[in-house]
């Protein structure tokens, strides 16, 4: 009873005690709920139509692509710029399939798994004639071939214990095939849509009729131009309502289809300091000496840190770097140039030529292989050469040997450019050796070749050169002061307006580069600059803020970036592009200036003598379908050709405003072009209205990615 007077006692309190804890719970949940959101929100590479595609879903659609590219193409390896040109293809596919398939679906356009059976029936699609699934007569596409693939690759689905090089090659294939399906249909799916589209923009007979009349009715003008250019830009006076509203009128043409920044860099590439060309430079005389002395060639090549291997087995022209290979004609044999500087990719060099030779490009060979090079080798290979000496035939003694002996050509692509071992180096230079028709045993390190040589074709000049080739680098050193130089100067120098006053004193360039998409791969072209980009595309970025220092391009770039501006509207802000509208409101300010001058004018002399005025100029040819070029400014100009062909002969307009001048022009002569609107003429013009409605069609794709709010974020993965 006490305790249960105490509880109640202490009711108010224990509501409170009760109270937080709930609270902390619920808030606990919150948070973990927040962190998950957060977790999701930070692994989305982008989205479309409000549809999140996450980082592993997309890594899944490269890793497939990949898988396709490798199979296609015989590649084991892809480069990183390879990889990139995939990421950008799986990325622009993706986002044009969402698009489509959002339109597709909204009016009830598809493409069933019927039509899909008769396409790859048919076999006629052209991706189908680039599978594997093709006759090797006829090269058509080969359905039973695929259905035969098919069926074995579900058998071997629930069959274990199977060669892991063939499991592996099926899947491949099977990945392969599903790829290409998968693209046939979105593919027949646009056909489709296109074809939608490009029907509601057929021309009627009165749109052909008048485009062929207007094309057939020439007339010849007299024109006097005014350019802009005769105007001073500073005798204009224009103030910021004026580009405003001008910038309001033209904003259609700023339009972004995705947010931009603007930035300021400065890039420092690291040189080898003189100190480092002096070290190289001794470095390099002893080597000079080492080869001069008659020390074992290879050897001092090897150790030397050459870039170019040396080859015992001569090689021809082509196989060595272009700069040695001018140099070559230039030295007797056994003669040595350097060390000597070649500035065309910074390196030092040493040339040796051992020996210059004439050989065979190409040569034709036999051989039947004995393992080993004990005595029962040496015997078995004996006997095969007194056989074949003796007239046995070739392919008799390999087949009993288990092997072929069959024809194959050995080609000096086949090894220059190799680092060869010895034992190729022997094989090689046996067989250039050895004349057409003969037979000799080569030993190896590991068996006994006994070689026939059918033929040797394409005599060349081939050479025994040792060259030592090293790049002027930077030490550790060096590129340790370059990089405390630099980042003392950025912390001295925080600010942009800091970093701009005092660069050039320092010996450094501020670059800028403007609208800038987070989609570009580095910066100024230079590789390894991601990070600096993931830097300048964080969304907590704010304009003017300057980054650390990067180390970038192949470890020899240092970089700061910095943020001057950031454009996630719509359109363009009016900052960025006020340069440009305010010129076009000085030329608004002209012309208004020239068509005051013009409009009282009677005729195309009282014209010419307007101030700024060109000498009066024929044009002919004008056309209502083609825009007037005018010689005289150098400008193409839509109006002037309206303007004549609404013109009667003989009449005169003051005036016309264009592109790069106000004009005053006579209609002089009009002429009509021979021929007949016959049907074959008019269905061709009525294909040719077609197709340009159809350019003005493909900006709808266009529209739909602004309506689809597309965000893509691979800049913050890649």
């Amino acid at each position: 009873m006490a305790t249960l007077q105490k509880i109640r006692s202490k009711g108010a309190l224990l509501l409170i005690v009760v109270g937080l804890a709930l609270f902390a719970f619920i808030a606990e949940e919150a948070v973990r709920s927040l962190s998950s959101s957060q977790n999701e929100s930070r692994q989305r590479i982008g989205e479309v139509y409000g549809n999140s595609i996450n980082i592993q879903e997309f890594n899944d659609m490269v890793d497939e692509y990949v898988s396709v590219v490798k199979f296609s193409s015989g590649q084991d390896n892809l480069t990183e710029q390879q990889m990139q040109q995939i990421r950008d293809e799986v990325w622009d596919t993706y986002v044009q399939t969402q698009l489509l398939q959002h339109e597709a679906e909204a009016i009830g356009l598809e493409v069933t798994d019927a039509e899909m059976q008769d396409i790859i029936t048919t076999g006629q699609n052209p991706m189908l004639r680039q599978t594997p699934f093709v006759n090797q007569q006829t090269g058509a596409f080969d359905v039973q071939t695929l259905q035969k693939f098919l069926t074995d690759y579900k058998a071997m689905q629930s069959q274990p214990n199977q060669p892991a090089e063939a499991v592996a090659y099926y899947r491949q294939l099977y990945t392969y095939w599903q790829f290409v399906e998968r693209n046939i249909r979105n593919q027949v799916l646009t056909q489709k849509f296109n074809a939608l589209l490009g029907h509601s923009f057929i021309a009627n007979k009165l749109q052909v009729q008048r485009s062929i009349e207007a094309k057939a009715d020439e007339k010849e003008a007299l024109v006097v131009a005014v350019p802009y250019s005769s105007i001073k830009d500073a005798d204009i006076q224009v103030d910021d309502k004026e580009i405003t509203s001008k910038y309001v009128k033209l904003q259609e043409a700023f339009r972004m289809m995705q947010g931009v920044r603007d930035m300021k860099y400065v890039d420092v590439q690291v040189m080898a300091s003189k100190t480092d060309r002096e070290q190289l430079s001794a470095e390099m005389a002893e080597i000079a000496a080492q080869m001069a002395s008659g020390e074992d060639i290879a050897n001092v090549v090897r150790k030397s840190g050459s870039t170019v291997a040396y080859s015992a087995v001569p090689v021809r022209k082509n196989a060595l770097p272009s700069d040695i290979a001018r140099e070559l004609d230039s030295l007797a044999v056994g003669a040595q140039k350097g060390p000597y500087v070649n500035a065309s990719d910074n390196s030092q060099n040493i040339i040796r030529l051992l020996a210059k030779v004439s050989l065979p490009d190409s040569i034709q060979i036999r051989q039947i292989g004995v393992a080993g090079i004990d005595e029962a080798a040496k015997k078995t290979a004996d006997s095969i050469y007194t056989a074949l000496a003796a007239g046995a035939p070739f392919d008799s003694i390999a087949k009993k040997y288990n092997q072929t002996g069959a024809e194959q050509w050995i080609t000096s692509n086949d090894y220059e450019r190799s680092t060869l071992d010895d034992n190729n180096v022997k094989l090689i230079s046996a067989i250039n050796a050895q004349a057409a028709g003969t037979t000799q045993k080569v030993t190896l390190s590991n068996g006994i070749l006994i070689v026939r040589v059918l033929d040797r074709r394409g005599t060349v000049d081939k050479y025994n050169v040792a060259v030592v080739k090293r790049p002027i680098e930077f030490t550790n050193e060096t590129f340790n002061k370059t990089y405390n130089d630099f980042a003392q100067f950025v912390a001295s120098n925080k600010t942009i307006e800091e970093i701009e006053a005092n660069a050039v004193k320092s010996g450094y360039m501020v670059q800028q580069q403007q609208g800038i998409p987070a989609t570009i791969h580095n910066i100024a072209g230079i590789p390894a600059t991601r990070e600096a980009l993931r830097w300048l595309f964080n969304d907590d970025r704010k304009v003017g803020e300057v980054s650390d220092v990067y180390t970038c391009g192949n470890n020899d770039h240092l970089m700061i970036v910095m943020l001057s501006g950031i454009h996630n509207g719509k359109f363009r802000d009016l900052e960025s592009v006020k340069d440009y509208v305010k010129s076009e409101v000085i030329r608004d300010k002209k012309a208004a200036k020239i068509m005051t001058d013009l409009e009282s004018v009677t005729s195309l002399a009282a014209a010419a003598k307007v101030a700024g005025a060109l000498p009066t100029d024929t044009v002919r040819h004008i056309t209502f379908n083609a825009p007037v070029f005018v010689q005289s400014v150098g400008a193409s100009e839509p109006a002037l050709a309206g303007a004549v062909a609404k013109t009667a002969k003989g009449a005169f307009v003051p005036v016309v405003k264009g592109n790069a001048a106000v004009y005053a022009l006579q209609v002089t002569a009009e002429n009509k072009k021979p021929g007949q609107a016959d049907d074959a003429a008019k269905k061709a013009e009525q294909a040719q209205l077609a197709s340009q409605a159809m350019q003005a069609a493909n900006r709808f794709m266009q529209e739909l990615y602004m309506k689809a709010d597309v965000k893509d974020n691979r800049h913050l993965f890649y």
